[in-house]
């Protein structure tokens, strides 16, 4: 098994791990400061839509409710893309070597949870503008930022149902006709997929944060 964590704060380095253990590789280090390389992920046209979002002034009034149903909302998504992760393959392999199950499953939750994750947090962003104009503002950001950073998330993302079949096959010529492998495998499978998930939920896990943040003030 790999033994990482899935704490929500470190996702993103968590699933930087796991990725480079899949490889057997070292984990990353010494890389620079998300603000450092945001610059360089942005281009041109996300960071003029940052620039326009930053010096926006939209005058919204504030909604006076609460974060209950947004936290709701939040528990609800995660609670279904955990369970579909947790549900395995939807076909059984041809062979102990077939991978194609686990890819397509790999695939299938990937785009699962590009799906439910961008509505999440268009829905949270939609909620943030109903509260305040400054909240409004932290929307429109999350908003410019969003498109600005996919291509890179896809890039960095992409590697995951790469890396996962490496480790099927090594696992695969290690074992042989041990078949405890693929128990261990599929273990290691939900494990990066929840850390992706994870990841995945950052930018939604921090509008609902600035939701309570403005509530308590």
């Amino acid at each position: 098994m790999l033994h990482g964590s899935a704490s929500p704060g470190v996702a993103g380095s968590e699933l930087t791990r796991l990725l480079a253990r899949l490889a057997d590789g070292p984990p990353a280090e010494g890389r620079p400061a998300f603000a450092e390389r945001l610059g360089h992920w942005l281009g041109w046209a996300g960071a003029i839509s940052l620039a326009s979002a930053l010096s926006a002034g939209q005058a919204v009034p504030a909604a006076g409710r609460t974060a209950g149903s947004e936290d709701a909302d939040f528990r609800r998504v995660c609670a279904a893309l955990e369970a579909a992760i947790a549900a395995g393959p939807a076909e059984p392999a041809t062979s102990p070597d077939d991978f194609g199950p686990f890819h397509r499953h790999c695939l299938g939750l990937q785009q699962g949870m590009h799906d439910a994750v961008a509505a999440l947090r268009r829905r949270l962003r939609d909620a943030l503008s109903r509260r305040s104009a400054a909240l409004a503002r932290v929307a429109a950001i999350d908003a410019a930022l969003e498109p600005a950073l996919a291509a890179q998330e896809r890039r960095v993302l992409a590697l995951v149902p790469q890396r996962l079949m490496a480790h099927f096959e090594r696992l695969g010529r290690e074992h042989g006709d041990d078949a405890g492998w693929l128990a261990a495998f599929r273990e290691d499978l939900d494990e990066v997929m929840r850390a992706e998930l994870a990841h995945r939920l950052l930018p939604a896990q921090g509008l609902l944060q600035t939701l309570h943040d403005h509530e308590a003030r």
